[in-house]
């Protein structure tokens, strides 16, 4: 079993930064692409960033330029910097890790943005 623990999520003002983190353990051997996504009530939860295991990384178009993916592979963690924050950013942001072929997903961690 693979354990996602995610952290950093609050409240901020427009305009301003969170960086979320997310840290895997357990029976972890190969972890291929770590992602984030999001997710607002009623709506489906939606692809954010992504780090491959080719060390490339890929952004939706609605964060591109402002968010930021990185990885540290000797933590097995990986993290989201949130830069000029909009109020549409606000969502329950998930972390998910595919382990050889399995998904896991952690327990999400609330962002909020003010206007």
């Amino acid at each position: 079993q693979v354990q996602l623990v995610e952290s950093g999520g609050g409240l901020v003002q427009a305009g301003g930064s969170l960086r979320l983190s997310c840290a895997a353990s357990g029976s972890i051997f190969t972890i291929n692409s770590m992602d984030w996504y999001r997710q607002t009530p009623g709506k489906q939860r939606e692809w954010v960033a992504a780090f491959t295991s080719g060390g490339n990384t890929n952004y939706a178009d609605s964060v591109k330029g402002r968010f930021t993916i990185s990885r540290d592979n000797a933590k097995n963690t990986v993290y989201l910097q949130m830069n000029s924050l909009k109020p549409e950013d606000t969502a329950v942001y998930y972390c998910k890790v595919r382990v050889v072929i399995t998904d896991y997903w952690g327990q999400g961690t609330q962002v909020t943005v003010s206007s």
